[in-house]
């Protein structure tokens, strides 16, 4: 049975986590991405249940989690610093594995490369590493067309446009490579993730508008002038890289060349899924999952 609890984080932000599994057995951290919400790894969670505690937090600006208004208070060093808080106040030691999506997948990197005390292993899906995601939004054209969306997302009226006749711009991006609702969205699905946005899309936005990382425009190409020493974004934990390749806003590219910043990497490819591929492919990603922490 999933429970719910509530943390009260030093900063003022209380993060609202879906648990299961016995109170005292490893634990295993989920963090969920855009525009979902921490149910999307109940499935997951319940069977991982009987040997871990399993903890899926609402990151910050997704309901019912705090969402601060200011884009400050999206910048990664908050939200990294949330979900280290969380480890730390859920029991001693590090988490069995930190598995991350999406832009859960993106704080999970960070976390990895700053705290990596906190956790034995880190599983990312279909999120890329801030190094190889730097480079194809500066070199490569397709990542750069792939990705325009980002900037579509920080538009003062992004807001409005998207939760316009009922959100149907956000249930879009669901929509598989023939335009068609996928068979995993159904009606109940669909009624939590709406029930989900109507708090208000504003913290889920300001992920993007607190970022850099989007790609390049005649008016911000902030982009271009970063830079990362490879020390700061080298991640030296055991890395699992769950990979659907028929992601159409992830490229495939973005893992090239990431045992340069990875040295423990394993990357496995899944021909046929999208983005969404932990609704697409449960019994997958929990036989990987299974794999990592057996």
């Amino acid at each position: 049975m999933i429970e719910c609890f509530e943390l009260a984080l030093p900063d003022g932000i209380r993060l609202s986590v879906r648990a299961c599994g016995p109170a005292q057995a490893p634990r295993v951290v989920f963090l969920h991405g855009f525009p979902e919400g921490a149910f999307i790894w109940d499935e997951t969670m319940l069977a991982l249940s009987g040997r871990f505690r399993c903890l899926a937090p609402n990151l910050r600006g997704y309901a019912p989690s705090s969402a601060p208004q200011a884009v400050d208070a999206y910048r990664a060093r908050q939200l990294t610093a949330d979900i280290a808080v969380m480890i730390v106040q859920t029991g001693p030691g590090p988490v069995a594995a930190l598995v991350g999506h999406d832009w859960g997948g993106a704080v999970s990197w960070n976390l990895a490369v700053q705290r990596p005390e906190l956790m034995r292993q880190l599983v990312v899906i279909n999120s890329p590493h801030p190094g190889t995601f730097l480079r194809e939004l500066q070199l490569n054209p397709a990542q750069q067309q792939a990705s325009a969306y980002m900037n579509y997302f920080c538009r003062p009226d992004a807001e409005a446009q998207l939760a316009a006749q009922e959100h149907a711009r956000l249930l879009a991006l669901f929509r598989n490579a023939q335009g068609q609702m996928p068979d995993w969205l159904d009606e109940g699905l669909q009624q939590r993730y709406l029930a989900l946005w109507q708090h208000g899309l504003t913290g889920l936005l300001n992920y993007y508008r607190a970022s850099p990382m989007r790609p390049p425009t005649s008016s911000d190409a902030a982009v271009l002038g970063l830079s990362f020493a490879p020390e700061l974004v080298t991640v030296k934990l055991p890395t699992l890289v769950i990979w659907g390749e028929e992601d159409r806003a992830l490229l495939p590219s973005l893992l090239n060349g990431l045992g340069q910043f990875v040295p423990l990497l394993d990357v496995r490819r899944v021909p046929g899924a999208s983005h969404w591929i932990v609704h697409e492919r449960p019994d997958l990603v929990l036989q990987y999952l299974g794999e990592v922490l057996r």
